[in-house]
């Protein structure tokens, strides 16, 4: 059997972030980031990929440039469930920040409400077609589990390969927050078996949406103007329940966007005003408790 070639580095995000032409309205969100480092004081813990070293003095630096009011770091996977990169910039105080933690079995009662009290809004659960049968008969639990302290499951699902999981999903105890357009491809279209999934999701109203990471859906870049439609149709069916993300430093990305571009697409994506601060100032302050 040969063996599997090893994880490539990341590259790093790119360091000359442009100012938009588009100004974010004041307490605007940026509802999912990511930090790695610096490495010394947090060793990556598992290689599922490599990442390039991306600290917290960073990304405030991007939102600063960007015009960014506040943040949703969400733990990657690379840390495991060792979340003490993201604890610390909790603790920090250097910007407003919420957190999505990655826990599991191991996590003990104690250190959820440590979490909890640093911020932790939701635990992130990574959903494949592979590891579906084991992890989705654990939801349930989890769900449970975090119900106490007002959390949300956040999900990267394989959409198109778990087209009927939006059942098991709305009878879980808490809401479940979608990331990256489901990874459904933007060249399959709103019509796709995934992505009408998701609508039947987004008609509950009890299913929030980020929209993140274009790039992880389309090879239309530096537009993807084939991700437009798949924005339309979540904002059209559940306005309520969408927020936005720059998903910095842009792990594994095909395409390494400049952050300043992503805020220049929001006008396209959410042409009305109003409906654009709905998604980002009023929404991600009700989801995260800012």
């Amino acid at each position: 059997m040969a063996n599997s070639s090893p994880p490539t580095p990341n590259p790093a995000p790119d360091p000359a972030t442009r100012t938009p032409r588009y100004q974010l309205p004041p307490g605007a969100c940026d509802a999912h980031a990511h930090i790695f480092g610096p490495f010394d004081h947090f060793p990556v813990r598992n290689q599922s990929y490599i990442p390039a070293s991306a600290p917290l003095a960073d990304y405030v630096r991007m939102h600063q440039v960007i015009g960014c009011s506040r943040g949703v770091l969400v733990q990657p996977s690379p840390y495991g469930t060792d979340n003490s990169a993201l604890k610390a910039a909790l603790k920090s105080r250097s910007f407003p920040l919420r957190g999505i933690a990655l826990i599991d079995a191991a996590t003990t009662d104690a250190e959820l409400d440590e979490l909890h009290w640093l911020g932790v809004q939701g635990c992130r659960i990574h959903l494949s077609a592979s590891n579906a049968p084991e992890v989705l008969p654990t939801l349930p639990g989890v769900a449970e589990r975090i119900r106490r302290l007002g959390w949300h499951l956040q999900l990267l699902p394989d959409a198109p390969d778990l087209p009927d999981m939006d059942s098991l999903l709305l009878s879980l105890a808490v809401p479940v927050v979608v990331d990256h357009f489901g990874m459904v491809p933007a060249s399959a279209g709103v019509g796709s078996p995934g992505f009408q999934m998701l609508l039947r999701l987004a008609r509950s109203g009890r299913t929030w949406f980020k929209l993140t990471a274009p790039y992880r859906v389309s090879r239309q870049a530096p537009l993807f103007p084939d991700v437009t439609p798949l924005v339309h149709a979540l904002l059209e069916t559940a306005p309520d329940r969408c927020v936005w993300g720059t998903d910095w430093p842009h792990p594994n990305a095909s395409f390494m966007p400049n952050d300043g571009d992503l805020v220049d697409l929001l006008p396209a994506w959410i042409p009305d005003e109003t409906l654009r601060r709905k998604v980002l100032v009023d929404n991600p302050a009700e989801l995260y408790g800012f």
